[in-house]
């Protein structure tokens, strides 16, 4: 009678590398598509992919065969479907040197700051979202398209009062400019102050589902705040809000 062994190999450090490696191009992936509609295309192939085991399964030969026909094509059908989020990724690889990121990082924190400090001075109100690593596509799409250089005369002329675009936030990303007159989830809270205006709300709201980084200008009293991970900090002066904002990611 003969017994038998199962031999386990043994874990290399190259094994080890390996599965970090495709763990962190996948954990990328997610970041980049997260808040976007990529997300409900991704669903729609997993629910295919599950299809396909269930066909088998459950020996339904003609479904099984159109699935089996489709996913055979699926690399030429994620180039096509994803198409702009793979040339986004691309062009992110293929941006300039590490110092130049900095450097428009540094200038896009001080537009904003000196038009914040602007439009503080005359009390005029503003909300402006600043995107991290999740995307904000889904509340770009509930304001007005504008995809322009990041500038503080464009930032003071779009919350001016009386403009079109004043009522809502402004979205940015990098030194871009990417909607106004957007709309943003209010937070639930109950600890929240109650005094608390819209604005504020809506920059706590959004900070608690999302990366980004939010100012808020009162239109009561002037102040500057900024809005981070649920969490929100008031009356802050110009040279800690340019600091805080150079320390944002490119």
């Amino acid at each position: 009678m003969h017994s038998y062994v199962t031999v386990v190999p043994a874990l290399r450090w190259q094994d080890a590398l390996d599965i970090l490696i495709v763990a962190f191009v996948i954990y990328r992936l997610f970041l980049l598509i997260r808040g976007t509609r990529t997300v409900q295309m991704v669903l729609g192939l997993v629910l295919i992919g599950l299809a396909f085991v269930a066909s088998q399964m459950l020996g339904l030969f003609t479904v099984n065969w159109l699935l089996n026909n489709f996913l055979g094509s699926l690399i030429i059908i994620l180039v096509v479907i994803f198409q702009s989020d793979i040339r986004r990724a691309l062009a992110r690889m293929g941006a300039g040197p590490f110092f130049a990121s900095r450097a428009h990082v540094a200038r896009a924190a001080e537009e904003l700051t000196a038009a914040a400090t602007w439009l503080a001075a005359r009390r005029i109100g503003a909300l402006v979202v600043i995107e991290q690593e999740i995307g904000l596509s889904e509340y770009v799409e509930t304001g007005r398209a504008l995809d322009a250089q990041l500038s503080r005369e464009l930032i003071e002329t779009i919350f001016m009062r009386g403009s079109p675009l004043h009522d809502g936030a402004v979205i940015v990303k990098g030194d871009r400019i990417l909607a106004a007159a957007c709309l943003l989830p209010l937070s639930t809270n109950p600890n929240v102050a109650l005094t608390l205006g819209t604005r504020h709300r809506a920059a706590i709201g959004l900070t608690e589902e999302n990366d980004a980084v939010v100012i808020v200008v009162s239109e009561q009293t002037g102040a500057i705040s900024i809005a981070s991970r649920g969490r929100l900090l008031q009356e802050i002066e110009s040279t800690r809000l340019v600091a805080r904002l150079q320390r944002l990611r490119s």
